[in-house]
């Protein structure tokens, strides 16, 4: 079927002279998930992974993803004619380098300029410009050959009370009107689908697990307008909406809105998540300031409620995925457990919390060889059962109204090799030793990120994701700008008191094993002296880690302490919501070593 598609697609690249098409991941938005309607890339080259980029030639297809969908991809495409590109591996052409080497002048490189991002549609319209060849972005080519693509989504839109957002949209607006007036700004566009739905106290599910609404926003000193599918909002929502200055326009007409910009105005938006078809629309004698989303850093810091919300969050989270994994002890090797099942057991146990509203993404419960890919997920066809031994991965999270939980535990399913518990203890010493830091503000995921991996790079090992991620509140699982990883180029911000940011070290044997421990925790204010403000962090995640696969004599004094104490926090907080059974098993499991 894949090289059915792609020899479709490339009789309509050669009817419209195109020599080169280019096919990512992102919809409109630049979102890191996308809705059924715009995977593309999914449909051209049977890969179903969040992130990757194709493009097909005339002699070749390729795809490139990151580390994290290796194995996976390899797997997907096998035998589709579909080359795989490692990104950042030594050797392997970035699909920038590979287009300046195969395209020639006078060639053409087409794309859907709606889906890739302005930044990237200048810097290829840069390159192309150099090598004499030239862009062709206003046709959808992969829509001309996709007979059944699912409609745009359009589901309903509900808001986020005060008591759990912490802070009105009118306030919100207030804030961002001001750093527009700071940046001698008269409009802003934005482009980014949790940003809007955190200014306006909005969500949706127009994005599996992402409750977001599929909307454009434009913003000047005097009215708001949200371009969207009015057909999702009720009308007691358009009335909350109108009460607040926020004007309901059809979703397809932010392109109208944009030409009509008058000139001489200065527009803020960000290049990274405003399409390049959308910034072309903008009059050439209007001021545009690319800047990064003014809503991304206060998004970012979770105010006193959010996260005094995320610790409740935290706690059902907590009794869900303990209640989990005492079960799955206690059944396992006894009755047919697979990984699909397990996961619909986990989503049992979190529906039995209060204010529950779905998996935050889909869950990652991968038994043996399948959790040395780290973003696997079971499928009817891959479903392995989970047998009484060696590790069970389960990487998953749940929105609540309290917040957005993301959790990752290594599991000993019952006899495991010394090397296997080698490599558990190390990751979970890197888990340990990043959620400890006490650093001076200023500090980004560049500075902290040793922290987690010293523990393998001692060994010589290392793994190929980012250490950690920011978590939104009822949002996207995966936000920026704050984070851990040792790579410049991945950006990191500096950690603000109320930044929240997953703590996810791990380690994986391809055909083997993978191991992954995964704590959120919260960014919060230590003493401050004559050096500086000093910061820390605290633990969210309220789940003990797996004692059958550590060996104590591998930690310091200091690292055992560090759990113990741990522990002790989870048991206090999670036992008065276990029955006499599972509360036995959590004090066994949270013992002191």
């Amino acid at each position: 079927m894949t090289a059915e598609r792609i020899a479709r697609l490339r009789a309509l690249m050669k009817e419209r002279k195109i020599d080169a098409y280019l096919v990512p991941t992102d919809d409109f938005h630049g979102s890191e998930y996308v809705g059924e309607y715009f995977k593309a890339r999914k449909f051209i080259t049977g890969f179903t992974g969040s992130a990757g980029t194709a493009l097909i030639m005339e002699d070749m297809a390729g795809l490139w993803t990151d580390g994290r969908y290796f194995i996976q991809a390899e797997r997907q495409i096998q035998g589709s004619g579909v080359t795989l590109f490692k990104m950042g591996e030594p050797g392997v052409p970035t699909i920038h380098e590979f287009l300046e080497q195969n395209l020639k002048k006078g060639q053409c490189l087409g794309f859907d300029g709606r889906t890739v991002m302005a930044c990237e549609t200048e810097e290829l319209q840069e390159k192309m410009n150099r090598i004499g060849a030239s862009i062709h972005s206003d046709e959808d080519l992969i829509g001309e050959i996709w007979e059944e693509r699912p409609q745009l989504s359009c589901e309903p839109v509900w808001e986020l009370e005060e008591r759990w957002s912490g802070k009105s949209r009118t306030d919100k607006i207030k804030e961002i009107r001001a750093q527009m007036e700071k940046e001698g700004a008269d409009v802003y566009l934005l482009s980014s689908l949790e940003g809007i739905a955190w200014l306006l106290n909005i969500r949706g599910n127009d994005i599996h697990t992402c409750p977001v609404v599929l909307s454009f926003l434009m913003m000047t000193k005097e009215k708001i307008l949200l371009f969207a599918n009015e057909k999702a909002f009720s009308v007691q929502i358009q009335e909350n909406l109108a009460k607040d200055g926020v004007e309901l326009r059809p979703y397809g007409e932010i392109y109208e809105a944009a030409a009509s910009i008058e000139k001489d105005q200065t527009v803020i938006l960000d290049k990274k998540c405003v399409n390049g078809h959308l910034v072309s629309c903008i009059p050439e004698d209007v001021r545009i300031l690319d800047r990064e989303n003014l809503t991304e850093l206060p998004k970012s810091i979770k105010n006193p409620v959010e996260v005094e919300n995320m610790k409740a969050a935290h706690i059902r989270d907590g009794v869900a995925v303990t209640k989990f994994i005492c079960w799955l002890k206690k059944h396992v090797g006894k009755e047919t457990i697979t990984e699909i099942s397990a996961a619909e057991k986990l989503y049992e146990f979190r529906s039995q919390q209060e204010h529950f509203l779905g998996n935050s993404f889909d869950p990652i419960i991968s038994y043996g060889e399948h959790a040395a890919m780290n973003h696997y997920s079971a499928t009817p066809e891959t479903d392995a059962a989970i047998e009484a031994e060696g590790f069970l991965l389960a990487d998953t999270g749940g929105h609540y109204l309290e917040g957005t939980t993301d959790i990752t535990r290594t599991i000993a399913m019952g006899k495991t090799t010394e090397e296997q518990k080698q490599m558990f203890t190390a990751v979970l010493r890197g888990t340990l030793n990043l959620a400890a830091a006490k650093f001076l503000y200023g500090c980004t995921g560049w500075s902290l990120d040793y922290l987690a991996r010293g523990p393998l790079w001692e060994m010589g090992k290392d793994f190929k994701h980012g250490t950690g991620h920011g978590v939104g509140y009822v949002l996207s699982v995966h936000e920026g700008p704050n984070g851990f990883h040792f790579r410049p180029a991945r950006k990191c911000a500096i950690f603000e008191e109320g930044m929240i940011t997953s703590d996810e070290p791990g380690y994986y044997v391809e055909g083997e094993y993978g191991i992954r421990h995964e704590n959120l925790i919260v960014c919060k204010k230590a003493e401050k002296n004559s050096f500086g403000q000093f910061l820390c962090f605290e633990h969210l995640t309220m789940v003990p880690f797996d004692l059958d696969a550590v060996l104590p004599e591998q930690m310091s004094e200091r690292e055992k302490a560090l759990l113990n104490a741990y522990h002790g926090e989870v048991y206090r907080k999670i036992s008065p919501y276990l029955d006499p059974e599972e509360k036995e098993w959590l004090k066994e499991a949270t013992r002191e070593i």
